[in-house]
């Protein structure tokens, strides 16, 4: 419509009385009107009018509902109460009656019109985008982004935004079709586009005066705005169906984590540990608040890591060596506390560390590798974006993309993935599971941290995929002097990987010491039994294969 100068054949508002409800012909392809006025000319015209409308009016649904939807659904508290409130009263409004009375003080102005439209109109789409945020908020790399300390504007922005496109689409393309209904019923009345401008909806209603002697007139304008809106459907089915095509494989969602909260006497004490060590864990309890009162899970664990040692926490599920794993870096289930002992990291007290503290330390000082690293990579973005992000936050490289896209480059390229910038092209869902378990350990090492927490990095892949990853975590460590915290209940990697372990049961550590002598020396029953039920291990020759 903006190219109706170009496009039409005869000025809009010509008349010519002897061509008058002329049929089709070379100077006019779609005739006459009932004032010799060109019905094609007009038509290119008129879209002017009613596409400007649509374009105002869904431009303020977008702006107003996207913000106050996702405002609602990821603040919540008192800022979702106010905008609820808010959006009631807009839903209550009669949004045909309040047009009717805008149009009447600002002059028949369209744009006043379906900038009420619009507006009013929003409370709807805020209402879904609302419920949709509110659920895409608990997923895992949502909680990623809050643990890494992004700002509540960045991660509704670059993480919840993208993940209410597909939806935002199709309730955009749904309303654009109301609006057009909208603009072209005022237009039908003769208001918003007084005559003789030209205007669908006052095509239509024109045509209505003489569909006796000429139908024609009516099916045109009537048709043009009904494929209009079906058009406007279309677009919406297809735009969803390409942004599914894109996201798809979306991870699960698990609760949120919240900083873990401190019991007052786990506060004080010595701010240096007793003996050596990169991390040094003493007398460390955790325990989780239920109906029946505290429940503890871990109780008075005692443990050293040294620099460049892979040190395995052994135990079935249930025993507390991943809530051991989660609480070094405060990343406790709601309800949990640290109810007794201290942990430091390189003689740095690490335990009771305000939230502030502990977003300084992760990644950058101790680092956390998933079991399932597509729930916490996030399914809109490029592995690159992701990387990307992480560096930029916590790399300490120099600004700019060229040091950023080295940075990835390299990263990936020590996780040993051939093709490193394919690989950061991609999306998560295009990758396998061996790859996304490479690019979430690079996305770990992107701080360069002196300890790194591994949370059963094979459980998830197959026995080639696993010796793969197992292989890896040993490179690393040999590379970077790096001391990594092996969480599994797998002995055979513990065999194979591990320099010493602790073996856990019910939250206690009943074993401890170097691999070989947790395999050919166990003293607890409990040791036994573990070694006793797992098949896959073998003493060939002395030696544990």
């Amino acid at each position: 419509m903006i190219l109706a100068p170009l496009l039409a054949p005869h000025p809009p508002l010509a008349q010519d009385l002897l061509q008058a409800r002329g049929g089709p012909s070379a100077s006019h392809p779609l005739g006459t009107d009932d004032l010799g006025r060109d019905v094609l000319s007009r038509l290119l015209y008129g879209g002017r009018p009613a596409l400007l409308g649509v374009g105002v009016a869904v431009s303020v649904y977008i702006i107003l509902g996207m913000s106050l939807g996702i405002l609602a659904g990821y603040l919540q508290g008192w800022t979702d109460r106010v905008i609820v409130a808010v959006m009631d009263v807009m839903l209550s409004v009669p949004v045909v009656i309040l047009m009717l009375a805008v149009l009447a003080i600002f002059s028949q102005s369209n744009v006043a019109a379906m900038l009420t439209l619009g507006f009013l109109s929003a409370a709807g789409l805020a209402r879904i985008i609302r419920s949709s945020c509110i659920a895409l908020r608990e997923e895992l790399f949502v909680d990623a982004a809050r643990v890494s300390g992004l700002s509540a504007a960045r991660i509704m922005a670059r993480h919840i935004f993208p993940g209410l496109v597909g939806l935002l689409l199709v309730q955009v393309c749904l309303f654009s079709g109301i609006a057009l209904m909208v603009q072209t019923g005022l237009g039908f009345l003769g208001l918003a586009t007084p005559a003789p401008a030209p205007s669908w909806g006052g095509m239509v209603g024109e045509a209505s005066q003489v569909m006796e002697q000429s139908p024609s007139l009516l099916l045109i304008s009537g048709g043009l705005i009904g494929l209009m809106s079906l058009a406007f459907g279309l677009l919406g089915d297809g735009l969803r169906d390409l942004n599914q095509d894109r996201k798809r494989g979306t991870g699960g969602r698990l609760r949120r984590p919240v900083p873990v909260a401190v019991a007052k006497d786990t506060a004080e004490g010595s701010d240096t540990p007793q003996d050596t060590g990169v991390l040094a864990v003493r007398d460390y309890s955790v325990a989780f608040a239920t109906e029946q009162g505290p429940r503890t899970v871990v109780d008075s664990v005692s443990f050293t890591v040294s620099g460049g040692e892979i040190f395995g926490l052994v135990g079935e599920s249930g025993s507390g060596k991943t809530v051991t794993g989660l609480s070094l870096l405060g990343l406790l289930a709601p309800g949990g506390t640290v109810t007794g002992g201290t942990a430091w990291l390189a003689g740095r007290r690490i335990t009771g560390l305000p939230e502030r503290e502990l977003q300084r330390i992760r990644g950058r000082e101790i680092a956390l590798v998933s079991q399932e690293p597509m729930v916490a990579l996030d399914p809109y973005f490029t592995i690159g974006s992701q990387l990307g992000e992480v560096i930029r936050r916590i790399g300490d490289v120099p600004d700019g993309k060229d040091s950023v896209r080295l940075r990835i480059r390299d990263l990936l390229t020590s996780v040993h993935l051939r093709d490193p910038d394919d690989i950061a092209r991609r999306h998560p869902h295009e990758l396998s599971g061996g790859m996304l378990q490479r690019v979430a350990i690079a996305m770990a090492l992107a701080g360069s941290p002196k300890v790194l927490i591994a949370d059963e990095p094979t459980t998830a892949l197959d026995v080639t995929v696993q010796a793969g990853i197992l292989d890896l975590l040993r490179s690393l460590r040999d590379e970077r002097g790096m001391a990594i915290i092996l969480i599994t209940h797998d002995l055979g990697v513990v065999a194979d990987t591990c320099d010493r372990a602790i073996v856990m049961e019910k939250g206690r550590i009943v074993e401890e010491g170097t691999v070989e002598d947790i395999f050919y020396r166990p003293e607890h029953s409990y040791t036994k039994k573990l070694i006793d039920s797992t098949p896959n291990i073998a003493r060939t020759e002395g030696r544990i294969a």
